[in-house]
């Protein structure tokens, strides 16, 4: 599917290199799980709260009581349950520091975009992260209509490079495109990179 490269080449042409996930090592995992279901503003403070107590890293996450851990990720939401989360995680990171992806989503909690965000960002290993901005801009550009992780995860490890580089810079434009233009409601079609191959433009035009 040709489409694909025309869509990453579009888009890299657009806005650049995104050199994008923020943080490195531990904070990676730590930032895939507290970004659920919030923004990545709310989720800087929590970091930054886990920095400030020197707690980025595996030994602090252990021995740390759930309830201070939940007070420091409080800005992140959710944060009881994500405060779980976290433990478990690092409880499988001391028992592998490399763990699978069958590993990872044996963890409560950890679905399959949070586990290939960690796998394709901190340890780098080849497994294309679909999210909610991905879905969006498929859907509109025809690619895919259905909700099936795995189905468009397919599509896109099928018809890309395998390339941990071009994984990473491509999931970031995605967001970025999201974000930036391609939005849930109101999307600023003005301009846009891939305006001439929305179908949700085109169904603009034809109302």
């Amino acid at each position: 599917m040709e489409l694909i490269n025309v869509i990453y080449n579009k888009l890299y042409r657009y806005y650049g290199p995104q050199n994008w996930w923020p943080g490195e090592g531990l904070e990676i995992a730590i930032g895939a799980v507290l970004t659920q279901q919030t923004n990545w503003n709310n989720v800087e403070k929590a970091i930054s709260n886990l920095k400030k107590e020197n707690c980025l890293n595996l030994d602090c996450l252990k021995r740390i009581s759930i309830h201070r851990l939940e007070n420091l990720i409080k800005s992140s939401g959710f944060y009881k349950v994500k405060a779980k989360r976290l433990k478990n995680l690092v409880n499988l990171f001391i028992k592998d520091l490399n763990p699978s992806r069958e590993m990872l989503i044996s963890v409560k909690g950890i679905g399959y975009e949070t586990a290939d965000s960690i796998l394709l960002y901190q340890l780098e290993q080849p497994y294309f992260v679909i999210d909610e901005y991905t879905f969006r801009i498929m859907n509109r550009v025809g690619i895919s209509e259905k909700r099936n992780y795995l189905q468009l995860q397919r599509i896109f490890i099928e018809n890309i490079p395998t390339d941990i580089q071009i994984y990473q810079e491509f999931h970031a434009l995605l967001v970025t495109h999201a974000k930036q233009r391609c939005k849930k409601t109101n999307p600023n079609c003005m301009n846009c990179p891939l305006r001439e191959l929305c179908q949700y433009q085109l169904e603009k035009k034809g109302d």
